[in-house]
C-alpha cells in the first residue's frame, strides 16, 4: 500500500549532492505467531514481534546515495541499540552493512528490513522514523496488521531451464469485503551485484486468474498465474495491484529472491557410512537412492563421484556450503544445487545460539549469487526470531526416540498419559504451519524423521527409527500443510542397512510426491480443521488448492501408544470427512482418492462450496479435487511411468534378499573396492 510518508535523507560526504527525498511506497507486515500446542520445559516467551520489509522509491530526479552513514533511527534509536536491547533480533538498514553504499536513481526502489523481538514493535504498532538533516518533524510508521497479504509467491519453469518463467501467486483475504486482484509488477536489479538496487519492470495484466473474475470473496484465497518469460536469479520485489470495494487501488508488497521452485527429495547424509570411501562411490547404495526418487543430499563435491558418469546417472543435487562460488554459480551446476545449507542449527549453536544478526550476517556473501540459502530452524519456542533470514527455510522436528526441544513428557494428549519416547506425531502440522506464515510468501521445506542409525534407546523404546505408520504419519502432517521439498534423516548406507523395512514405505511417500507434486508447487495451504470424537482428537482435515486443482488430507489422529512396544498404534478405519472447496472450484469435474498405487475411484457427495468424501483410511488419506476432466487419467499415466522408473533401477533391496546382501557387504567386507 502507497504511504504518504516522504523521507529527506542527506547525501553526507558527498555534499554536492543536494537533499533529495523517498518515498515509502509500501509496508509488509508478517505478524509473528507461536503454538499453544507444542511443550517446554521453559515457557516460551509471550512477546510476539513481527517481521517488517519497507519499500522506499527514489522519487527524486538526482540519485540518492545511501550508506552506513545515514543515521537512521527508530523511535530514537538505531538498529544497533534495539539489537542490544532485545527488542529487535536482525535487521537489514543501511546501517547494518559497514561497507556498502547504494546509489538509488530515480525510480528506483531498495528495501528494509527488520524482525523485532516483542510485542512494541508487532503488528498493530506504530512508530517513527527519524533521520538527522531531514526537514520538520520525525515520520509516522504504522504496522498495521494485514488484512490481505501475499501467502504464497512460487516462480515455476519449463522442461530443464534453470531460470524461472512463470508466477503462481496466491492472496489472502481477510477484509470483510471481496478484493479485486488488478495488475503484477516485478521490481529486479540491472545486474545481480546491484541486487539491492531494484527497478519497475512493466505493469501485468495477463493474469490467468483463479478465480477468474480475479475477485477473492471475503475470508477466502485466491491468486493468479503469469507466464513471465526467463527471470534473473536474484533478489526481486512483488507488487500486486488490487482494488477494493471503495475503488481505491492499493498495492501488496513481498521481497524475496527469484528461484525455480522443484520439489526435491533429499536423502541426508548421503556422503558418509563408509569406513573405506565414500558412500557415494557406491553404485548398489546410489541404485538404492534413486529406486527411492532421491535427487538430492547433504553433500557438495565429492570427487569420484561429481566428476564420473556416476554423477549423471545417479544425480544427487548439492546442499552444503558451495564454495568457492564459480564452482556452484555456473549454468552448468545450478540445475544440480538444491540450496545452501552450512550453518546448522543456529537456534542451537552447540549449546549456545547463534544470533540471528549472525545468521544474517552468515549469508551475505551469497546474496549477489544464483546460490539461494537455507537455514534449519529447530525449535518452535523460537525459531520467530530467525524469520525470513533465508531464502528456503526448513525445520527438522522427530517425534519418536530421537533428540527434541520440545518436552515429550508434558504432553497429556492420551487421556493424561505422559510418555517419553514419542511425542504427538500431529505437532510436526503445528510447527509446519508456524514456519509457514512466518516466513510467508516464501516455500518452505522440512526434514522429515526416515531411518537413522545414529539415535540411542528413548524412554525404554527399543525401535530407535519410527515405525513404517509413524514414518508416514509425521511426512504427510507435513505435506498437507503444504512444503514444497522433503528431506529424510537420514538415509545413509548405515541406516538404510538398519531398518530395511522402511526402505519401500520411503518409496511409497515419495512416490505419491512425485504424483502430487505439481499440485504442492502451485498451491497454498487453504483450509485447516480439527475434528475430535467425544472430545478426543479424531482427524486433523487440511487442504493445498491452486489452479489446478486441489489436494484434500484426511490424517488419523485416534493412534494409541502401545505401552509394551513403546510405539503409536493405528488401525485403518472408516471415515467421513467434509472439505470447504475454494471459490474458483464451484463445479469440480473429478473428485478421487490418491496413493502410491495411483487414482482411485472415492465415494463423494459435492455440494455449493463444500465436498464431502468417504473412504477407508490407513494414517493418511489423499484425495483430489479437479477443476476439469482428465486429471485422474494424467495421474494414472504418471504412476504408471514412476513404477517403470523404478523397475529400470534394476535394484530392489526391499524386496530382493540378495540385494539388501549386497548393500550390508559394503559395510562388512573390509577394502571392498566400489
Amino acid at each position: 500500500m502507497k504511504h504518504a510518508l516522504i523521507v529527506w535523507i542527506a547525501a553526507g560526504a558527498l555534499a554536492a549532492l543536494p537533499c533529495a527525498a523517498l518515498e515509502l511506497l509500501g509496508v509488509c507486515v508478517t505478524p509473528h505467531e507461536q503454538s499453544s500446542n507444542m511443550r517446554y520445559r521453559r515457557a516460551s516467551s509471550p512477546e510476539l514481534g513481527a517481521r517488517v520489509e519497507l519499500f522506499w522509491r527514489n522519487d527524486d530526479a538526482m540519485p540518492q546515495v545511501i550508506g552506513p552513514d545515514i543515521a537512521v533511527r527508530f523511535d530514537g534509536s538505531t538498529p544497533a541499540e534495539l539489537l542490544a536491547r532485545d527488542e529487535w533480533a536482525w535487521h537489514d538498514t543501511p546501517a547494518a552493512r559497514s561497507n556498502q553504499t547504494v546509489s538509488l536513481p530515480h525510480g528506483a526502489l531498495m528495501v528494509w528490513r527488520f524482525n523485532s523481538r516483542v510485542t512494541r514493535w508487532g503488528a498493530g504498532t506504530a512508530h517513527r522514523i527519524e533521520i538527522p538533516g531531514a526537514p520538520g518533524k520525525p515520520f509516522d510508521l504504522n504496522l498495521a496488521a494485514p488484512r490481505a497479504w501475499l501467502s504464497a509467491v512460487t516462480f515455476l519453469g519449463t522442461g530443464d531451464a534453470v531460470a524461472p518463467d512463470r508466477v503462481v501467486l496466491h492472496v489472502a483475504n481477510q477484509t470483510r469485503q471481496a478484493l479485486q486482484l488488478i495488475a503484477l509488477r516485478l521490481w529486479l536489479p540491472s545486474t545481480r551485484a546491484e541486487f539491492r538496487v531494484l527497478h519497475p519492470q512493466a505493469w501485468r495484466t495477463n493474469l490467468s486468474g483463479f478465480p477468474a473474475s480475479l475477485m477473492i470473496p471475503p475470508g477466502e484465497k485466491g491468486g493468479f498465474t503469469v507466464a513471465t518469460g526467463p527471470l534473473p536469479l536474484t533478489y526481486g520485489a512483488v507488487e500486486v495491484q488490487t482494488i477494493g470495494p471503495d475503488g481505491q487501488a492499493s498495492s501488496l508488497w513481498a521481497h524475496l529472491r527469484i528461484k525455480r521452485e522443484v520439489f526435491d527429495l533429499s536423502g541426508g547424509w548421503v556422503a558418509s557410512g563408509l569406513c573405506d570411501g565414500n558412500t557415494l562411490h557406491t553404485e548398489p547404495y546410489l541404485k538404492t537412492l534413486r529406486r527411492m526418487h532421491i535427487n538430492a543430499g547433504m553433500h557438495q563435491h565429492v570427487a569420484g563421484y561429481s566428476d564420473t558418469s556416476l554423477f549423471d546417472k545417479y544425480p544427487l543435487k548439492y546442499m552444503n556450503r558451495l564454495q568457492p562460488f564459480e564452482q556452484y554459480d555456473t549454468d552448468a551446476v545450478l540445475p544440480r544445487v538444491h540450496a545452501v545449507e552450512f550453518l546448522g542449527e543456529p537456534q542451537y549453536g552447540g549449546g549456545r545460539p547463534v544470533p540471528p544478526q549472525a545468521v544474517w550476517a552468515a549469508f551475505l556473501p551469497y546474496e549477489p549469487t544464483r546460490l539461494p540459502t537455507s537455514v534449519t530452524h529447530s525449535e518452535e519456542r523460537v525459531w520467530r526470531d530467525y524469520a525470513g533470514l533465508s531464502d528456503y527455510p526448513h525445520y527438522d522436528a522427530y517425534r519418536v526416540t530421537a533428540p527434541s526441544p520440545d518436552t515429550w513428557g508434558l504432553y497429556d494428549r492420551w487421556d493424561g498419559e505422559r510418555i517419553r519416547w514419542g511425542a504427538p506425531l500431529e505437532t510436526i502440522g503445528d510447527m509446519t504451519r508456524s514456519l509457514r506464515d512466518l516466513n510467508r510468501p516464501r516455500p518452505i521445506a522440512y526434514w522429515s524423521q526416515g531411518a537413522h542409525e545414529g539415535w540411542d534407546r528413548y524412554g525404554g523404546r527399543t525401535r530407535t527409527s519410527p515405525t513404517p505408520d509413524e514414518l508416514r504419519a509425521q511426512a504427510y502432517h507435513a505435506l498437507a500443510h503444504r512444503i514444497t521439498s522433503l528431506y529424510w534423516f537420514n538415509l545413509s548406507l548405515k541406516s538404510l542397512v538398519k531398518f530395511p523395512d522402511l526402505i519401500e514405505p520411503i518409496t511409497r511417500v515419495n512416490r505419491e510426491i512425485r504424483l502430487m507434486e505439481e499440485l504442492l508447487l502451485e498451491g497454498d495451504a487453504f483450509e485447516y480443521r480439527r475434528e475430535l470424537d467425544a472430545g478426543r482428537p479424531a482427524w486433523d482435515l487440511a487442504s493445498v488448492t491452486g489452479p489446478g486443482g486441489t489436494l484434500l488430507f484426511a490424517l488419523d489422529l485416534a493412534y494409541v501408544p502401545d505401552p509394551k512396544d513403546k510405539e503409536f498404534r493405528f488401525t485403518p478405519r472408516e471415515g467421513s470427512w467434509r472439505f470447504r472447496l475454494p471459490a474458483h472450484l464451484p463445479k469440480p469435474a473429478e473428485v478421487f482418492r490418491l496413493d502410491a498405487d495411483g487414482p482411485h475411484a472415492v465415494e463423494a457427495r459435492l455440494e455449493p462450496g463444500t465436498v464431502t468424501v468417504r473412504d477407508r483410511v490407513s494414517v493418511a488419506g489423499i484425495f483430489v479435487v479437479a477443476p476439469e476432466s482428465g486429471l485422474k487419467e494424467r495421474l494414472r499415466v504418471r504412476h504408471k511411468e514412476l513404477v517403470r522408473f523404478e523397475d529400470g533401477v534394476g535394484f530392489d533391496p526391499a524386496r530382493r534378499g540378495e540385494d539388501l546382501a549386497t548393500l550390508r557387504n559394503l559395510l562388512t567386507t573390509p577394502g571392498r573396492k566400489p
